[in-house]
């Protein structure tokens, strides 16, 4: 991790002394290319001392319409889980390791396309910087990429899932499924089961700022 999430955070020269600062200079981002098809940077959003933020990959085709994190079908299904799991959406803070919308287009439709390691290493200097301003007490890690991004190669979600680790910056990182997996299981048996054990896997999130 190091290499990635590391200096955006442990850096001399900072992109702003407050989160609106930062989130001003993020809407004019051209660090990578990615910001040359996407509408518009999308940021993090939530209270600035959150104790909980969650990070995801990066915004949908919903989100980079509307310029605003987890707002999309992803979202909406996240919105159900929180809820069940008894965590306030408007008490946390969401964002997504990288901040533009990085697609192929097929006809009209614009198709996810995964960031490559440079993008999620450029882009990380963002996400630093929101992570040392808010300052929460528990990180969570929405699939591979987040989880790459905070906790380096060493870290899978396959077998790390629902285990909470210390990155090298010092904030604890609850490791857990992006609920964009939960979608792509439509009409699988087991789609309501994975559903429970991602809510639990939230639940398990509230315990621990509870302690």
């Amino acid at each position: 991790m190091a290499e990635f999430l590391g200096p955006a955070l442990l850096q001399e020269e900072t992109p702003g002394a407050h989160l609106d600062d930062v989130r001003n200079r993020a809407a004019g981002c051209t660090r990578c290319g990615l910001y040359k098809n996407a509408t518009q940077t999308v940021f993090g959003e939530g209270p600035k001392t959150a104790e909980l933020v969650f990070v995801g990959e990066q915004p949908g085709d919903k989100e980079d319409l509307a310029g605003r994190p987890f707002v999309g079908p992803a979202g909406k299904l996240l919105d159900r889980c929180l809820d069940e799991a008894g965590i306030e959406r408007s008490r946390c803070y969401l964002t997504n390791a990288v901040k533009h919308f990085k697609f192929e287009a097929r006809g009209k439709r614009r198709i996810h396309a995964k960031p490559n390691r440079g993008e999620v290493k450029i882009c990380a200097w963002w996400l630093g910087a929101e992570l040392r301003l808010v300052r929460p007490k528990l990180v969570v890690a929405l699939g591979a990429t987040a989880t790459y991004t905070l906790l380096g190669p060493q870290a899978k979600v396959s077998r790390d899932r629902g285990s909470v680790l210390h990155a090298p910056v010092g904030l604890p990182v609850f490791v857990t499924i992006h609920p964009s997996a939960l979608l792509r299981m439509l009409n699988q048996p087991r789609r309501e089961e994975e559903i429970a054990r991602f809510v639990d896997d939230l639940r398990s999130v509230v315990s621990f700022l509870d302690h």
